[in-house]
């Protein structure tokens, strides 16, 4: 999580939000929305139950700002690779299924509370525009595949679902150790991925 903050008290305060945040993603990826406490949350942030509600109202309102910071910044992840660069699409997938494995190598927890909350009925309306918004992302980009005549001709939707899906399953057999990940292996999804959307 980002410190907005530069000095002083502004910065310590900043420091707790980020510790809040920090020890919630944890445990709402391990434990769920349902199974994890205000209490816990403080318990491994190292603060007192009081301090998170000086910074959110409620669990509800916790859930919310970190799902939505944590969808901007693998929005972000993505969307800094150019993908009009090229006018490739092949090559355009390629720059973003490796942009997804950075984010993933990077962000586990954060991974996993994405896909293990995306659709928790506990979201708010800006988090579920937040959300969307990401998925406009992708829609676009598959969007111009097909326009190109390089994509089957699949709702862009299942075509997510088909690539997205893939991976998102097999980075939690990797959290759980299941599967050790490898270059050779992500090589090879990738290829799978991409033979499952493309015209042959």
């Amino acid at each position: 999580m980002k410190v907005h903050s530069v000095n002083g008290a502004d910065k310590m305060a900043s420091n707790k939000r980020d510790d809040i945040l920090i020890a919630a993603m944890k445990l709402f990826a391990e434990r769920g929305y349902d199974g994890t406490t205000v209490p816990m949350i403080a318990d491994n942030a190292k603060v007192g139950a009081g301090t998170i509600y000086r910074y959110f109202e409620n669990k509800e309102a916790l859930v919310n700002s970190l799902f939505q910071e944590c969808i901007q910044k693998f929005s972000e992840s993505l969307k800094l690779e150019k993908l009009d660069s090229t006018g490739n699409v092949r090559e355009d997938f390629h720059m973003l299924f490796h942009e997804m494995i950075r984010y993933a190598e990077n962000n586990t927890h954060a991974l996993h509370f994405i896909d293990s909350h995306c659709s928790g009925h506990y979201l708010d309306e800006k988090s579920k525009q937040t959300f969307e918004q990401f998925l406009d992302f992708l829609r676009d980009f598959i969007e111009t595949g097909k326009q190109q005549g390089v994509l089957c001709a699949l709702p862009s939707d299942a075509m997510i679902a088909i690539v997205y899906g893939a991976f998102s399953q097999l980075f939690r057999l990797i959290r759980a150790g299941v599967i050790k990940e490898s270059s050779e292996l992500m090589n090879s999804v990738e290829e799978c991925c991409w033979n499952a959307i493309r015209i042959y």
